[in-house]
């Protein structure tokens, strides 16, 4: 028989059941007040923390650096925690090499093409990363930032308020932008984020978080084998620098159709030329449910092997979903073992790639008096 989480959570901990990582036992509700350690230091000397939460069976770690989630623990069927996001165990692996791993995302998520827009007839030139375009907000985005971090219980929730102000001129954009993000962990183990921010210019905003998923446990290999599904019936195509071309392409009948839930691995090896270029999937795709007032469910992703199911829903009209093509066993994660093709992915809520330069887009512009505001909230379950 199939037991949901909170039976199992439940189970465990009636059990005295050990957790696998952090030497615990499993709680159903109950959150802990976020403990904060020192993680690491930087080349000149700045402080990096780490600060661990607890709530309904649901353990997170999280740095000052970059907002970085640098552990996410959850129970399978049996109530055996593992970590299910790929990291480090030192921050200066996290400075020198990480892929975005774990991070906040900002100020403009995904790739903006040749790294340049026009906004109220001005030309603005961002900071370029990728080849020739801008990815993740450029050579420093926040994810490269140290970010001020406030903990929080709220009822019974528990979480971090996280703050950092990008000023007018910063990798390109203009305004000065102060940004909010909130991880809540709930009481039935939901991990929510909320994005803030505010400018006094005109600018553009696309944030979002680069948790690389692995339900099997970090380190444990493929996620081909991962079941996923994606309420959506159409996705941006791109060009060969990954740029969208402003198509928006039906799935039916394409690799891209995941409105039923199938393994990751049964098309990604397809001739398709998108899959070709990208070399997997690295695609946004046109959430049918578009902009929402409230956060509605998007994507369901499960390890049929642990049991453990992830589930996403969001406000925003896009998700990208990376199915880790560029990891090249050169990176070592916490468990000891390296990362190859294909062993995580990235299921990134946010608008579309490129959107300041596609009209047709859903914009992205912020300006002063606007507060940008979107939330996504993961629930777990085994």
């Amino acid at each position: 028989m199939e037991l949901n989480r909170r039976t199992v959570i439940a189970g465990a901990a009636a059990a005295g059941m050990a957790a696998t990582t952090l030497g615990g036992t499993a709680h159903a509700t109950g959150g802990r007040k976020p403990v904060k350690t020192l993680f690491g230091k930087l080349a000149d000397g700045t402080r990096i923390y780490s600060w661990s939460l607890e709530n309904g069976g649901t353990r997170l770690k999280v740095l000052s650096w970059g907002g970085v989630v640098q552990s996410l623990e959850i129970p399978d069927r049996r109530g055996r925690y593992a970590n299910v996001s790929a990291g480090f165990d030192n921050i200066e692996d996290y400075v020198a090499k990480t892929p975005y791993f774990g991070a906040l995302i900002g100020r403009y998520g995904n790739r903006i093409g040749k790294g340049k827009f026009t906004l109220d007839g001005k030309n603005h030139q961002l900071s370029v990363n990728d080849g020739e375009q801008s990815l993740h907000g450029g050579t420093q985005g926040f994810d490269k930032r140290v970010w001020d971090v406030e903990p929080f219980t709220k009822g019974s929730d528990v979480g971090l308020h996280l703050y950092y102000t990008s000023v007018d001129g910063e990798m390109g954009y203009p305004g000065t932008l102060k940004t909010k993000v909130t991880y809540t962990l709930t009481r039935h183990g939901d991990w929510r984020i909320d994005y803030e921010a505010t400018t006094d210019k005109a600018t553009v905003v696309n944030l979002t978080s680069h948790v690389y998923f692995n339900l099997a446990g970090e380190g444990s290999g493929t996620i081909e084998d991962h079941e996923l599904q994606i309420a959506a019936s159409r996705y941006t195509p791109t060009d060969a620098g990954l740029i969208p071309t402003g198509e928006l392409a039906k799935v039916a009948g394409t690799p891209f159709d995941f409105r039923k839930a199938k393994p990751i691995g049964r098309d990604i090896r397809t001739s398709h030329p998108q899959l070709v270029t990208a070399k997997g999937f690295d695609h946004n795709w046109v959430l049918d449910k578009g902009i929402t007032a409230r956060p509605e469910h998007v994507a369901t992703l499960r390890d049929p092997s642990s049991g453990r199911t992830l589930k996403i829903a969001t406000n925003e009209p896009g998700l990208q979903f990376y199915s880790g093509n560029f990891l090249d066993g050169t990176l070592t994660g916490p468990s000891g073992r390296t990362y190859r093709q294909g062993d995580a992915l990235c299921l990134e809520t946010q608008h579309f790639p490129d959107s300041p330069n596609k009209p047709t887009f859903p914009s992205t512009v912020l300006r002063p008096g606007q507060t940008y505001r979107t939330t996504t909230i993961h629930t777990f379950d085994c």
